[in-house]
């Protein structure tokens, strides 16, 4: 059968950049500049779509449940950077955001392109994940249309599993089997048919909104500082101590003192100062108030 794909909105050619390869250097990096600028305003139209994929994003999480982004070539890679990213920023476990892509972990680094042309293995990618009905699928597809994607979205459904979709496209296939649908329409690409440009950076901003309204939402911020990172290394133990004083008013060696007597949590140090308990104290706190720093001090 043959595949037309010349009525997409991301298969169309650019008619600001047509003279692309004619431009200096300035003006070629001006050209894509300008075509940047547009993308904030497509993803802003999208935010009422946005904030159900939170909900639900946060209802599966509450409820024992995962968050899968599905997809194939940058739309998937970039699903595995967000979730990558969330448990040294917020303290997650690895299991709770993941990140699925059609070739798996080589993919990453070398383009396995024919892969996600199997549905089949885009449902056994999530049979492989235990896939449940408490989970929530967010399959990521520029085109809208991806094989591989659309696989696992069917499956998604079949299971009872939440479903949503983030297309560049308007009336993607990926909208007909996705409970929550994402179209940001940014238009014809810089250099015509790579997604990887303003269709990729529309997904990442709305990957990033997800996640980390999500993380919010699960008490993982106070303020606007990450009160849950993980202290991995020596620049967040510094980040971490440097929080537990903005917010307790301690000088740094105090401040270091109550970071090792909180085992190295920055939200229950905070916690016991805040509340003048003891470690034991602080994580009853917050275990009833689900980990908001806000609810358990007024306890």
């Amino acid at each position: 059968m043959t595949l037309d794909i010349s009525k997409l909105e991301t298969e169309q050619p650019n008619p600001k950049t047509r003279e692309i390869d004619e431009c200096s250097t300035d003006q070629i990096l001006k050209l894509i500049n300008d075509q940047d600028q547009t993308i904030a305003g497509v993803v802003r139209k999208t935010i009422p779509k946005i904030g159900q994929i939170v909900e639900a994003a946060t209802n599966a999480i509450k409820n024992g449940g995962h968050v899968y982004y599905v997809g194939a070539g940058t739309s998937g890679r970039l699903g595995v950077l967000d979730a990558a990213e969330c448990p040294p920023t917020y303290g997650v476990s690895p299991e709770l955001f993941q990140g699925i892509l059609a070739g798996g972990k080589e993919a990453i680094f070398v383009a396995k392109e024919g892969v996600e042309d199997s549905e089949s293995r885009g449902k056994q990618a999530l049979v492989e994940h235990n896939l449940a009905k408490s989970d929530l699928v967010i399959g990521i597809a520029a085109s809208g249309r991806t094989p591989y994607v659309i696989g696992a979205l069917k499956y998604a459904n079949d299971v009872g599993a939440g479903t949503a979709s983030i297309a560049c496209v308007t009336n993607s296939a990926l909208a007909r089997y996705a409970k929550i649908a994402i179209e940001a329409v940014t238009g014809p690409e810089v250099i015509t048919g790579s997604t990887r440009m303003k269709s990729g950076t529309a997904q990442k901003l709305i990957l990033n909104m997800i996640s980390t309204t999500t993380m919010i939402k699960l008490g993982k911020v106070y303020e606007n500082y990450m009160v849950d990172v993980s202290p991995t290394n020596q620049k967040l133990e510094v980040r971490a101590c440097n929080m537990i004083k903005l917010f307790t008013d301690l000088d740094d060696q105090a401040a270091k003192d109550l970071f090792i007597a909180s085992h190295k949590e920055v939200k229950t140090a905070i916690v016991m100062y805040l509340k003048k308990v003891d470690y034991k104290q602080a994580k009853v706190l917050l275990d009833k108030s689900q980990g908001h720093i806000r609810q358990a001090i007024k306890e």
